[in-house]
């Protein structure tokens, strides 16, 4: 929406950094923040990867190592899993997968979506292979990740942990009202929260000064890290019951420019919550 562009563009005016912390993948989340203009790399793959969109320089990549790329796949397809793997992330960043079981609608979904999104480089962005697991060592791997309907990837989920323990990082994004949850395994430690972290460092600016936006599971220890937090008003209610959090609202009330609004530029916007 247009007054979320320009409360972002009034921001950095005032000399703010701005960037988008999200899960996707850094080639999917890049167009977005050309066309924004950000002023700040990009966090993606759920904090692993911080990288500029328009130079394409990488500030800071976390990987997961051959070995537990293998075993995840493993674990993943042992109990029937579609895994697809997010690789080369020095570059503009690939997506590999090498199957896409019938029932699997959402991720056949994604895939039509990536391809319409990256156009004339849909080949390079996504990569259907033969066997996965003969690609892994080819790559620097950032991401492995499986979706699916809500109840399939809860119990998915519960699986992974048990079998994979504390080597790596599992987030689950869920949308209840579409049935659809990505459940993304990442290198240990990975989160919004430590990618937000790390631009911080890097930026030199201290974490009481970071405001933080969030509407999802996935955003928790960013908002936790931020000294300011705000949830969106669309999120999941025990995001919103959460005290220490301000409640702004929806996405489609341009609830992003509400909240730039009133704790960076003043202008007396009315956000919910305290």
């Amino acid at each position: 929406p247009i007054r979320n562009r320009e409360a972002i563009r009034a921001a950095e005016n005032k000399g703010v950094l701005v960037t988008i912390a999200t899960g996707r993948r850094f080639r999917d989340a890049r167009p977005v923040g050309v066309e924004l203009g950000l002023n700040a790399p990009l966090i993606t793959h759920n904090g692993a990867l911080l990288k500029y969109a328009d130079s394409l320089e990488t500030v800071h990549a976390d990987l997961i190592d051959t070995e537990t790329c293998l075993e995840i796949i493993r674990v993943g397809k042992a109990y029937g899993g579609d895994a697809f793997i997010s690789a080369d992330p020095r570059s503009a960043g690939k997506l590999l997968y090498d199957r896409v079981s019938e029932q699997n609608e959402p991720l056949r979904r994604y895939l039509s979506w990536a391809v319409t999104l990256h156009g004339d480089e849909a080949h390079d962005a996504v990569t259907h292979v033969p066997k996965l697991e003969n690609e892994v060592a080819k790559h620097e791997i950032i991401h492995v990740s499986f979706s699916g309907s809500c109840a399939a990837m809860f119990d998915m989920e519960q699986y992974l942990a048990d079998e994979l323990g504390d080597s790596v990082t599992i987030l689950s994004t869920i949308y209840p009202t579409r049935d659809f949850t990505l459940i993304d395994i990442l290198p240990p430690n990975a989160s919004k929260g430590s990618g937000l972290a790390k631009l911080a460092e890097i930026s030199h600016i201290d974490r009481k000064d970071v405001m933080a936006i969030g509407d999802n599971f996935n955003d928790i220890e960013m908002l936790e890290f931020a000294g300011l937090s705000v949830v969106m008003g669309n999120a999941d209610p025990r995001l919103i019951e959460r005290e220490e959090f301000y409640t702004t609202v929806s996405n489609d009330e341009c609830g992003v420019a509400a909240a730039i609004g009133e704790f960076i530029l003043n202008s007396g916007e009315n956000l919910r919550g305290q």
